[in-house]
């Protein structure tokens, strides 16, 4: 179809984007890149229940068990920020695809493992492909998504987290739990991911904004006229949209960015302490306190199922709210379910305070992902969102380490007071982030 009009000019392709209602194609590229979002959490979900059951079958103690989790969350620092770098060198659709295959025959290789350092090197090569791809594929929704839903398109992305955490908790419930190899069967359902690389690869198409700041403006035109093919004009958005931002030439610590990438790294570092620290450990907590790997895991998935309904309360907010008040509020509801979930001690208490944390710590990930792409111009935008990530992932490399000395020091309540303060922190920085609703990207 013709390329929608104003009255005095022809449309820029991003402001063209910008007001296409959500079309079908819209929805294939966030289910496109979901899956790949949902496949990444099964990965990481089921680590926590296998170092539960490998410290029950191999006689591990915690401090070997914690760095099964660290070593994976080195890798991620590592990719995250060269997966940033290299998805504004070379585009997002090919880093996308090259992580997912990485971390997907890393995965499936872990499960021939005969010893925690053959584990571990493995493990490491998962993370480096996990942490390269979730930010890449959350510039890349939110380089696609109309001006109006941005910031919910990537919450629903988001989203995906819960849907692989779920199946993640269910494997581990009657895959892992069941009998000495069953931590094996887990992970080698993880080598899917190498096969839906391909489907990455051909499937989704590259980001508009990427094609124009190298030049290639055929390709971009191209996507453009492909997703207004179809389109009925009167359903384009014509409300007038605040001005984009006015960026200098620069990096993300360059004077206009560098109070908002301090902020951002300080929320990113205190939410990954905290959510990796909980929940990488809550299933072994569990098993601490007495109750069966099965049982344990089952409470796992009851909690797992909370994450939901918080993604979709994030989804609506964020784009009635705005983006800064909706992340300070679920990084605060955070802190308050660590402190109930630290004292808890009956069964329906450890239930009701893991659905809250899982609430609220997943509201605030949706929040925090939609945000990112919009502190930066294109040129930095991956990089920035990158960076972040992998400042953040020292804050998951530390939190499995420091829960084994927290325990022996003053026990659950202590850990769990911990990780409320890191989240309170979180929500204050959040506060100082700029509010970028309805606003254009350049």
């Amino acid at each position: 179809m013709n390329n929608p009009q104003t009255s005095e000019q022809q449309l820029t392709r991003t402001e063209r984007l910008d007001r296409l209602p959500v079309t079908r194609k819209h929805k294939k590229l966030l289910v496109g890149s979901g899956v790949g979002w949902a496949l990444d959490a099964m990965d990481v979900g089921l680590v926590s229940f296998v170092i539960a059951a490998l410290a029950v079958h191999w006689d591990l103690d915690k401090t070997t068990t914690s760095w099964i989790a660290s070593v994976g969350f080195i890798g991620m620092a590592i990719g995250a920020s060269l997966g940033g770098l290299l998805a504004d060198k070379i585009g997002r659709r090919q880093v996308f695809a090259l992580t997912l295959l990485i971390y997907g025959i890393a995965t499936g290789a872990s499960a021939l493992s005969v010893s925690v350092g053959m584990l571990l090197v493995f493990r490491f090569f998962t993370g480096l492909g996990l942490g390269a791809e979730l930010p890449v594929a959350s510039t890349l929704v939110s380089e696609f998504a109309p001006r109006k839903v941005r910031g919910r398109m990537v919450v629903w992305l988001e989203a995906f987290w819960a849907v692989g955490w779920i199946l993640a908790a269910i494997i581990g419930t009657f895959v892992v739990a069941e009998g000495e190899n069953g931590w094996r069967w887990g992970l080698a359902l993880g080598a899917v991911p190498a096969a839906y690389a391909l489907y990455i690869r051909m499937k989704i198409p590259e980001s508009v904004r990427f094609l124009e700041e190298k030049g290639r403006h055929d390709e971009a035109e191209a996507i453009v006229q492909d997703l207004e093919e179809g389109v009925d004009p009167a359903d384009y958005d014509t409300t007038p949209a605040p001005p984009a931002e006015e960026h200098t030439d620069g990096g993300i610590w360059s004077k206009p960015m560098w109070r908002r990438t301090l902020a951002f790294w300080i929320v990113w570092f205190c939410v990954s302490l905290s959510y990796y620290g909980a929940f990488t450990w809550i299933p072994s907590l569990l098993v601490d306190q007495g109750f069966t790997l099965v049982r344990s895991f089952t409470f796992t998935l009851i909690i797992t199922l909370a994450q939901l309904p918080g993604y979709a309360m994030a989804a609506w907010l964020i784009e009635v709210w705005g983006r800064r008040i909706t992340l300070a509020v679920f990084l605060a509801g955070s802190a308050g379910a660590a402190v109930f979930y630290g004292l808890a001690s009956s069964e329906w208490q450890i239930i009701a305070a893991g659905c809250l944390l899982s609430f609220f710590n997943l509201g605030a990930w949706g929040a925090l992902y939609a945000i990112g792409p919009e502190l930066y111009p294109t040129a930095i935008r991956a990089t920035g969102t990158g960076a972040a990530a992998a400042f953040g992932r020292v804050g998951s490399i530390c939190a499995p380490l420091i829960v084994p000395p927290l325990l022996v020091f003053g026990g659950q309540a202590v850990v769990f007071s911990v990780f409320a303060s890191a989240f309170a922190i979180a929500a204050i920085a959040a506060f100082t982030l700029p509010e970028q609703k309805g606003k254009v990207l350049d």
